[in-house]
Order: C-alpha cells, then sequence, then structure tokens
C-alpha cells in the first residue's frame, strides 16, 4: 500500500498525476476540504504537503496519529508548528533551491519597474503622452544595494546586482564567512546606506515589521524598497505613509500583509509596483519544487531521509 499524502494547496492535474504515481493523494486545497479529510481520513495520513502561508497547526498534527512526514513546497515554513512536529518526531523537510532564481528575477523586475517607472510610463504612452511630458527615472548602475536576509535567495539577488554594478551590503543576525559584500550590523544602518533595500527574509514572529517607519526614514526620500519575502517583514501602514509623504521615493512588493486581499492602503498610491505573490512561479520553478517534494517524500518513506530537511 502506498503512503497517503494530504496536499493542501493548488496543484495542476499533471503534478498531482506525478505524485500520485508514488503515493496515494488525498487534495484538500481549500479550509472546508481540509477540515473534512482531517476529520474523515487523518488516522491513514502518513504525509503533509503545504506551503509556509498555509502552514500545519499542531491540533491537525495531533488529528493525524500516523503523520510522519510534513513537506513545505517551498523554502518558507513559518505556519507549520515546527516544535510541535519535532516534539512528535516527525520529519520536516522544504523545498530549499528550488525557486530562488525565480524570485531574484522576480525581485529584479519589481526592483526595474519601481525605479524605472515602468508602470507609469507604460499607462502614459498608452494614453498619448510623449517622453517630453514625463519626469526624468533613475538609473539602477552605480547605485547600492541592501539586502536584509543573504539567504539563498539573497545571494542571488546579490549575484544579479553585481551584474548592474551595484554596490551590496546585507544585514543577518550574524556575518557570513563566505559572503564577499558588506556587512551591517544593524537594518538602519544599512538603509541609511543603500538606494535600494530588498527584502529577502524568511517571515514569522522574530522579523514582523521588521521594517517600520523608522527603517524607511533612514532609507530615504531617494530610496526604494522591494518585498519579495514576507508580507509580515514590512509594516504596511508606515510603508503607506512613507509613499504618500514622499519619505522614500518607491517600492515593489510581490507580498503584503493582507494576502490574498490586495494591500488597500496602496493600491491608490502612483509609487509601488504589486504583484500577487508569484516570484516563486514559473513553470520551472513549480515543476522544480513539486520534484522536490517526490524526492523528500521519496528518501523519508526508503529510509535514506529528506533531501533538502528543515
Amino acid at each position: 500500500m502506498k503512503p497517503l499524502v494530504l496536499v493542501l494547496i493548488p496543484l495542476s492535474d499533471a503534478h498531482r498525476a506525478q505524485i500520485a504515481e508514488q503515493f496515494d493523494l488525498l487534495y484538500a486545497p481549500t479550509a472546508a476540504e481540509r477540515a473534512q479529510q482531517i476529520a474523515a481520513r487523518g488516522a491513514e495520513v502518513r504525509a503533509v504537503l503545504t506551503i509556509g502561508t498555509v502552514g500545519l497547526t499542531a491540533a491537525e498534527m495531533d488529528a493525524m496519529p500516523a503523520l510522519e512526514l510534513v513537506c513545505a513546497l517551498g523554502v518558507g515554513y513559518e505556519l507549520i508548528d515546527v516544535a510541535h512536529a519535532r516534539g512528535r518526531g516527525i520529519a520536516l523537510a522544504n523545498g530549499a533551491g528550488t525557486n530562488d532564481d525565480c524570485v531574484a528575477d522576480h525581485a529584479f523586475g519589481l526592483l526595474i519597474a519601481a525605479v524605472r517607472r515602468i508602470p507609469e510610463t507604460d499607462r502614459a504612452c498608452r494614453a498619448g503622452v510623449w517622453r517630453d511630458a514625463l519626469p526624468t527615472a533613475p538609473q539602477l548602475a552605480h547605485k547600492r544595494m541592501g539586502i536584509l536576509g543573504l539567504g539563498t535567495i539573497g545571494r542571488k539577488i546579490a549575484q544579479r546586482a553585481r551584474g548592474f554594478d551595484i554596490e551590496v551590503g546585507y544585514h543577518n543576525r550574524r556575518p557570513r564567512n563566505d559572503a564577499p559584500y558588506r556587512y551591517f550590523d544593524t537594518l538602519a544602518a544599512m538603509a541609511d546606506w543603500c538606494d535600494f533595500l530588498v527584502v529577502a527574509t524568511p517571515g514569522g514572529a522574530e522579523t514582523r515589521h521588521k521594517v517600520d517607519a523608522a527603517v524607511l526614514a533612514a532609507l530615504g526620500p531617494r530610496g526604494y524598497l522591494v518585498n519579495i519575502a514576507r508580507g509580515s517583514v514590512v509594516d504596511t501602514a508606515a510603508l503607506a505613509a512613507a509613499l504618500a509623504s514622499g519619505g522614500i521615493a518607491g517600492a515593489g512588493l510581490d507580498v503584503y500583509e493582507s494576502e490574498p486581499e490586495p494591500p488597500a492602503p496602496l493600491v491608490g498610491l502612483d509609487r509601488v509596483v504589486l504583484s500577487p505573490h508569484v516570484g516563486g512561479r514559473s513553470p520551472e520553478a513549480v515543476q522544480q519544487t513539486v520534484d522536490r517534494f517526490v524526492a523528500n517524500a521519496d528518501g523519508h518513506f526508503a529510509g535514506r531521509g529528506v533531501v533538502s530537511p528543515i
């Protein structure tokens, strides 16, 4: 008998079929289906596939006494009760490294769109407005980028920045011995130094509103913010105030606190470029995340262990 996997996130027919080649599958991408499947067949479930923003609670784990593996499809796992899972002896894995390039590409797309005012000039062009009536936009080359969170995605962003002749600095809890970039021991100091502040840190309680009014003030009226990490890291009200007052020059956000609802304080502002948490989604990246789940689950149930443990 194949292990039973409970899938809590939307997947294409093709990807469900791929997983079903090796595992029995319960598909519950909505809250109602999730509760129904756990209540009806929780005792049989041996693995759960979720994402960081969907998570898995302690109570749900306890409703699945045979559960032995929880996987996050992407890199984030902030709403998975990791401590409870470890206490139960449940293996934990994620999709680290599977969509780094896609997210880094999207971060630069948002940065270029915000700095070069591409959405605004697109609207102007469609309305018949010629360039002489538009303000000039800054260039990216030879500026400074501060990266909050120099993990695998942060390093991909830094690599791309160097291709634009952008000087890179970073802020982590501690410096990395393998990073050739300038380290800042406080976020405020880095924000004061850089032109572009890119958020690439994990979400969760430790980083909630880490980018607040004080950090945005340090970034200043010629600075730009990009967030491809988690919406909770940026104080939305403070960002809206900074954008409206000219406290910062602009922003590009793929994530925001109100997901999946639009960030109401920001949608009426011209100097912010928004996308609906699609930074890690491309045909290539999604396929790699599904392949990684299969590899993690196959490794676990074969006794080899998961490929990318949390």
